[in-house]
């Protein structure tokens, strides 16, 4: 006990203990001996006394008014909760089953059993009558084709009202094979373009009507769709194929874009530089077809980037 406070470090550990009374009389006995002839200790026990009764002179807080509402109130929720868990625990939900289940229940219940293995077993007996029918007497299910007899252009068009944005983009890869030559496939083109609410899919319509662009119709759908684009991509896009194609036709609804509120801002730049190229006077000559291959070039990677973001 002795060597416990024998040295400053030992004392000085035990400095809170001897305060607090907690020390046996030889420990207490040993610290004395020691801080009679050590200073160190000494104003360091000066310094313990006087955080100890500072920390003694310290205010009680006292709980507040509410603590006892609160408490009761927070103790009902809790409850309330666990209630609410237990009754859709596994042994709430059998509990509500077994309150359920009354005589005239299970009567019901029988009933309905009995109903269900009738209807099954007759819908069995009509379908075996089906299957032993002779084979001249069933008719083939009718095809529905389009009016002019192309079973490609129906399927092409039924896959454009599909409402996945998958099967709409294969309708338009479809397109591509019959617009050359079918008026209605190229209405439908155009129609996708305006109104699909899947910017990759306008994107793809876009590409095979830009492919398309020798036919007058075409070009002037593609000026009259530039009004209902709002998609970024797509404007740009567009603003890219009217330059290409050399349609000054496109300059008025161009500059209306431009008035659209919150466009943007890469967007704006593209339009302008468009106009600007639009307007200035060109010859033929700089409508040549690797020009064109570099724009829907463009629009494939637009599209591209659409897919992967």
């Amino acid at each position: 006990m002795e060597a416990k406070f024998g040295n400053c470090e030992g004392v000085q550990e035990g400095l809170m203990d001897l305060l607090a009374n907690e020390l046996s009389a030889q420990e207490q006995q040993a610290m004395h001996a020691h801080l009679a002839h050590c200073p160190a200790c000494q104003h360091e026990l000066q310094a313990v006394q006087k955080l100890w009764h500072t920390m003694g002179n310290l205010p009680v807080p006292e709980p507040s008014e509410q603590l006892r509402p609160r408490f009761y109130s927070m103790l009902a929720e809790f409850q309330a909760d666990e209630q609410r868990k237990q009754r859709w625990s596994l042994a709430g939900m059998l509990q509500q089953l077994q309150d359920w289940w009354q005589p005239e229940y299970a009567t019901r219940l029988a009933y309905s059993l009995v109903l269900l293995v009738v209807g099954l077993a007759a819908g069995y007996l009509l379908r075996g009558r089906e299957t032993a029918a002779p084979a001249d007497s069933q008719q083939p299910m009718a095809v529905v084709e389009a009016p002019d007899g192309n079973v490609q252009q129906a399927q092409m068009l039924t896959l454009l009202a599909n409402p996945s944005a998958v099967q709409r983009l294969r309708a338009v890869s479809y397109a591509e094979e019959l617009a050359p030559s079918n008026d209605r496939v190229v209405a439908a083109l155009l129609s996708t373009l305006n109104q699909d609410p899947n910017v990759n899919v306008r994107l793809a319509s876009l590409e095979v009507l830009a492919g398309l662009s020798q036919d007058p119709t075409v070009r002037q759908g593609l000026v009259r769709s530039l009004a209902r684009q709002e998609s970024p991509l797509v404007q740009s896009a567009m603003a890219d194929v009217m330059v290409q194609l050399q349609e000054r036709r496109s300059v008025r609804p161009l500059r209306k874009l431009l008035q659209q509120e919150n466009l943007n801002e890469q967007v704006k730049t593209k339009i302008e530089q468009s106009i600007q190229s639009l307007s200035t006077e060109r010859s033929a000559d700089h409508s040549t077809p690797s020009t064109y291959d570099e724009t829907l070039h463009h629009i494939r990677t637009d599209l591209d980037t659409s897919v992967a973001a």
